[in-house]
């Protein structure tokens, strides 16, 4: 959620000064980029990975200040809901075999984390959305006690005047209105950051979005909410739904909503920080001292901390990231697709294929961006969202392809050479590669195992919730071993 703010509540004054304030820090950004070069002496990816917290019987916990004071670790932090918690993760290089490593470190961190959760009545669970929230849950405290998530809430229900309102259909239907955010607070996900040099921002992002679609295909994991089978990855649609600010009116004006993928391809990073200043309102309008010119000419890098809050509540799939680290600027990619889990090798299969494509893709002379609309990448991500293994993607060349056929033909080459351009080592390459290979011929990724073995319980007499419940216990002994959801049994 970003930067920690000092109020939740806002002036008149305060959204007017804020507003310049932010012009002010867009005008710098751009001198940065004309006169900057940004260098670094290796490139970093970095991953972000949020977790819910469920009690002995599998219902969410609201107990992420107990197990985080237990920890004691600052790489967990809080979330928004009080049974999420977040894990991230150091910027680091991805060659030789980092990411067998990371896979090692990441297991030893996440076990180290359930202990402490144990101790305190707790256990961590690694997955889109809990399948076991139902509403009532939110007739608690669910809040973290953090002032911007209070101030944030505040914000979108001030701009609304109204309810929300969660309409989503797949195989059964959500409908039901919620006076708070909470239901945001059921997206968990994986965030997968690249460094590169504001020259290559623009083919990086555009390749990223181009990606969305196969990357929801295959690491599909959210089926369920409040009881309801939805969406292969439900997720991309609650987020949206459950954050919106818009009025129906708003909507049927054409506004944009906070929660974007987009609406065309771009040419500098410069276009989608702009795109944000023109089109977003502020939610948190809280100023700094900082004099962002005056900076930049006494030779030091500004912090632009009213570009960046103002970023943080602009929720992009691929959003760009402007960051200061050891003195030095640079910007990123911050990948948010994917859900979170379900297992530790499965995040890593899908980070290995990630950084693979994108650094081919958006290597390429022709690129594919130039070959298809943004229209196309768009009904891709929908169709990912909402079908997972039984989408079709729009691609050049193939036109209409079943994900699997397009990521075995086209995509996996593609990231087996991206991962041979990033160093990474031949064994790390193939272990996870060879996970993304076989979850697309089984055609098995954690939605469709997670709406498989509720129609399996189902079938044995269960009702819906006891099904989820049974479920979530099988899939807990999975995510524990480590072993790839493609190979998990069906009960």
């Amino acid at each position: 959620m970003g930067d920690e703010i000092r109020s939740g509540h806002f002036t008149r004054e305060q959204r007017t000064l804020y507003r310049d304030k932010v012009q002010q820090c867009l005008d710098v950004f751009e001198r940065m980029l004309n006169e900057h070069t940004f260098e670094f002496d290796r490139q970093l990816t970095g991953l972000e990975i949020e977790l819910n917290l469920v009690d002995k019987v599998l219902d969410p916990a609201m107990a992420n200040a107990e197990v985080l004071a237990n920890l004691a670790d600052p790489s967990y932090q809080t979330e928004l809901g009080r049974y999420n918690i977040e894990l991230n993760v150091e910027p680091q290089e991805i060659d030789g075999d980092a990411l067998t490593e990371l896979e090692a470190s990441l297991r030893v961190s996440l076990d180290h984390a359930e202990s402490k959760a144990n101790e305190v009545g707790s256990e961590i669970i690694m997955i889109g959305i809990l399948p076991t929230l139902r509403p009532e849950h939110f007739n608690t405290d669910w809040m973290s006690a953090n002032p911007r998530y209070a101030a944030l809430n505040e914000a979108v229900f001030a701009a609304r005047r109204e309810d929300l309102e969660l309409d989503i259909t797949g195989p059964e239907s959500l409908r039901m209105y919620a006076d708070t955010i909470a239901p945001e607070s059921a997206c968990t996900s994986v965030q997968l950051h690249l460094q590169v040099s504001p020259a290559n921002f623009a083919a990086n992002w555009n390749a990223a979005q181009c990606l969305a679609g196969a990357q929801l295909a295959l690491g599909a994991n959210s089926p369920f909410l409040f009881g309801k089978k939805l969406w292969a990855e439900t997720r991309t649609e609650l987020f949206l739904q459950a954050t919106d600010t818009r009025s129906p009116e708003l909507k049927n004006q054409g506004v944009r909503p906070g929660v974007f993928f987009g609406e065309r391809w771009i040419t500098s990073i410069f276009d989608l920080f702009e795109e944000n200043v023109r089109y977003f309102p502020a939610l948190l309008p809280e100023t700094t001292e900082e004099d962002p010119a005056a900076t930049l000419d006494a030779g030091l890098p500004p912090r632009l901390q009213e570009l960046r809050l103002h970023n943080g509540t602009v929720y992009r799939w691929n959003r760009p990231v402007y960051d200061v680290a050891g003195g030095q600027p640079h910007v990123r990619v911050e990948n948010r697709v994917l859900p979170a889990g379900p297992t530790v090798v499965d995040v890593l299969a899908n980070a290995a294929f990630y950084y693979g494509a994108i650094r081919m893709l958006a290597a390429e002379e022709r690129p594919v961006w130039s070959k298809m609309s943004f229209a196309a990448a768009k009904a891709n991500f929908d169709s990912g969202a909402r079908r997972g293994v039984d989408s079709t993607l729009y691609w050049p060349g193939y036109g209409e392809v079943a994900w699997d056929e397009l990521v075995l033909r086209e995509l996996l080459p593609l990231a087996h050479d991206g991962l041979d351009k990033w160093g990474v080592s031949p064994a790390a390459r193939d272990r996870y590669l060879g996970i993304i290979e076989t979850r697309c011929k089984t055609r098995i990724n954690g939605s469709s195992w997670q709406v498989r073995a509720v129609d399996a319980f189902e079938d044995r007499g269960l009702d819906r919730q006891e099904a989820l419940h049974e479920m979530l216990r099988l899939y807990v002994e999975g995510m524990h071993a480590n072993e790839p959801v493609h190979t998990w049994p069906i009960p």
